[in-house]
């Protein structure tokens, strides 16, 4: 197989792309660093589709490895032959060369290896080659062998009719056939098990659709409701037409007196073998497709959700709602250190409001506090209701936001949450975490598996180990996308930077803490096990904000410096200019990019990004998110009128809409007819995850908790 072809077929990309890309993957790089600093060799191709590009390729070579062997194995045999060899060469899937090798792979023992063993094959090929001068029955006669324990004429047939059967479920060809027309006409039908159970799923209690057509988050629901045991699944595939098609390829002479045997052979090698195999493998593969059309969704709501703008500057108190146990609270300063801690208590049982009105009043004061941040677990409806209460008692201006906590508990019982606190029990732990979410939501995060982060569907449903390669791939992506600051980041952080595995994450760490803040990149090289390579990949992602070198506090890699510099000074700016931002719009000044490039001696893509980070040093692109709502007065979801328009924060995106927070502690769902007046095929096409937008109110069910929002026409 031609490995470059194929991709320059599937992604529609010049050869060098290809080739350049396959070559920095083999030469130990890593997608950030090829993404970022090496756009000269891969024509500028983007995180997303490099990381595509390098699935199909581990893909595509596992494929190759698959072909050659099942080629050996098959040789081995002695069987093999040019037309397998050709088959084998030509197939596109692993799937495919399953099929042809299911003839040559060893089988346990079968009804078709049993009547094997009993020497029942040679019928079997008469029967097959339809050129029998008399009667099966009378052909079988001659095998009846009570030693073998074929005692009768009908023993010997079914023996026989075993074998084809099996030959007939063997078949690459007659298999791809049955799959493609499963596929295309088959009927999804799902059933209740017991219609008297009330169930989330009670919508699939007598549903049907069909298979083509089915979309994934279904899949996902409708297995959900077969795992729990409240739906049974069945797949109507059309049997008729199946079997007729094989029919007319396997009896080649009509009429002859084998023919009514073979009919039969068909139908059970259908029926008994194909069918329930055919099955499960496209229930396997429908599951497959829906959930990575889920883990792209987790995905890109992940990326928006650690891109969020951090809201710096601020002292900010962190509440972790609870009833019995108290509400937690943290106090933390504008860089994330932990200032005070208490337990307030509230909500119901306790109900002490006075008492925690007069504890968070005097913590407010005592440290300037000017964000609260709730988090939106359990009672923190009844803790945002508190909180505003209470901020219409004091002068000072306070803000507050409810805050994402999924995960939050994860972190904070996690040996990370231990070795960070380990003066705070679990649960102000949490409340710290909540607090510093608000101020950097990508530092604090990236502490969390990301499979713990609820912005998906079905995330516990699908192949976790995928989901756990795909979402990690976002967060390196983020925190490369922002850069790290090597002098404040965690390990957890760090560990993300491209290049950095866990281990010299934590000798970073180590060094800073031994040897005292880094003043220049360079002496990353005096970490122990980070070498040059590993230098070469982290160094333009790894910041230092208050360096000796100003290059060092922006995204420019250090093997580009000389060429920054020669820049600075064939525009008629120095360093210090850069480093008192006193230089403009640099590419104002640039006539032709492409003669300059050559001049510096890199590649314009180069160039382009050296101007952009020399214009804005260090710039964070997070600030082009969207901004959080701060609030200062909270809704019921009895206030709510049928055509209220309201703002609200996209908080999750799913396939059939979006759910948004608009103050009243219960989401609301705008469906994706309700999103825009043009069609789309998906919610992404319209929003993301952190999105400020308008909503106007279509409905609201108290008892089911249900909101609906429309933002179309606002």
């Amino acid at each position: 197989m031609d490995l470059i072809q194929k991709l320059l077929q599937e992604f529609q990309l010049k050869r060098s792309q290809v080739e350049n890309t396959i070559t920095l993957i083999d030469e130990g790089n890593t997608i950030p660093f090829i993404a970022r600093y090496r756009k000269e060799l891969t024509g500028s191709l983007d995180d997303q589709v490099l990381r595509e590009l390098y699935e199909r390729l581990l893909y595509l070579r596992s494929l190759q490895e698959k072909k050659e062997q099942v080629i050996k194995l098959i040789d081995e045999q002695g069987m093999l032959t040019e037309q397998i060899r050709g088959q084998i060469g030509s197939a596109q899937t692993l799937t495919e060369i399953e099929d042809i090798y299911r003839p040559f792979r060893p089988k346990r023992r079968t009804r078709a290896t049993i009547a094997k063993e009993k020497g029942l094959e040679p019928l079997a090929n008469l029967i097959w080659g339809q050129e029998l001068s008399r009667s099966p029955e009378e052909e079988a006669q001659k095998y009846v062998n009570p030693e073998k324990e074929v005692h009768t004429v009908e023993d010997a047939l079914q023996g026989a009719m075993d074998i084809l059967a099996e030959v007939i479920s063997d078949n690459a060809e007659y298999r791809k056939q049955v799959r493609r027309d499963t596929y295309a006409k088959s009927l999804l039908i799902i059933k209740a098990v017991d219609e008297k159970i009330e169930s989330v799923y009670e919508m699939y209690y007598a549903y049907r659709e069909m298979v083509k057509n089915i979309p994934g988050h279904r899949i996902l629901a409708i297995n959900r409701g077969e795992k729990e045991k409240f739906l049974s699944i069945k797949l109507e595939a059309p049997v008729d037409e199946i079997i007729s098609k094989i029919t007319r390829v396997v009896i080649k002479k009509q009429g002859k007196n084998t023919e009514k045997i073979l009919r039969t052979v068909i139908e059970d090698s259908y029926k008994r073998l194909i069918a329930p195999s055919i099955e499960r493998e496209l229930r396997s593969e429908l599951t497959e497709k829906a959930e990575e059309g889920a883990i792209r969704i987790f995905a890109e709501n992940l990326k928006q959700l650690l891109l969020q703008p951090p809201i710096k500057g601020n002292v900010v108190l962190g509440l972790d709602p609870a009833f019995r146990t108290g509400c937690k609270i943290a106090v933390v300063d504008e860089t994330g250190k932990v200032l005070d801690t208490m337990v307030v208590y509230p909500t119901p049982p306790q109900n002490k409001v006075e008492e925690a009105k007069e504890k968070l009043k005097g913590l407010i004061k005592k440290h300037a506090v000017t964000v609260i941040a709730i988090g939106n677990g359990t009672a923190s409806r009844e803790s945002e209701l508190f909180v505003v209460e209470m901020l219409k008692e004091i002068e000072q201006k306070v803000y507050y936001i409810i805050v994402n906590e999924a995960g939050a508990s994860v972190y904070s019982a996690s040996k990370l949450g231990a070795e960070e606190f380990p003066q705070f029990d679990v649960a102000l732990r949490s409340a710290a975490s909540i607090a510093r979410r608000l101020q950097d939501p990508l530092a604090e995060l990236v502490k969390i598996d990301p499979k713990s982060i609820g912005v998906g569907q079905y995330q516990h449903d699908m192949n976790q180990k995928r989901l756990g390669e795909s979402l990690s791939g976002v967060v390196e992506n983020c925190v490369n996308t922002v850069g790290v600051d090597l002098n404040t980041a965690s390990p957890s952080l760090l560990q993300y930077a491209a290049g950095i595995s866990g281990t010299v994450a934590k000798n970073i760490v180590e060094y800073r803490e031994s040897t005292g803040k880094f003043s220049s990149r360079k002496e990353l090289l005096k970490v122990k096990k980070l070498g040059p390579k590993a230098f070469e990949q982290c160094a333009g992602f790894l910041r230092l904000p208050e360096g000796t070198h100003v290059l060092d506090r922006t995204g420019v890699h250090p093997e580009s410096y000389e060429a920054a510099i020669k820049l600075l000074d064939h525009l008629g700016y120095s360093l210090q200019d850069v480093k008192d931002r006193k230089l403009g719009a640099l590419k104002d000044r640039i006539s032709d990019m492409e003669p300059l490039a050559v001049q510096l001696g890199i590649g314009v893509p180069t160039l382009q990004d050296i101007i952009k980070e020399l214009e804005k040093p260090g710039r964070d692109p997070r600030e082009d998110m969207p901004k959080p709502v701060l609030r200062s007065d909270v809704l019921d979801m009895a206030d709510l009128k049928e055509g209220m328009v309201l703002q609200g924060t996209i908080r999750n995106v799913i396939d059939f809409g979006a759910f948004v927070d608009i103050g009243v502690h219960q989401d609301g769902l705008v469906h994706i007819s309700e999103m825009v007046d043009r069609f789309i095929k998906h919610p992404l096409d319209a929003v993301r995850l952190g999105d400020i937008v308008k909503v106007r109110v279509l409905g609201v069910d108290i008892p089911k908790k249900r909101i609906s929002l429309s933002m179309k026409g606002i």
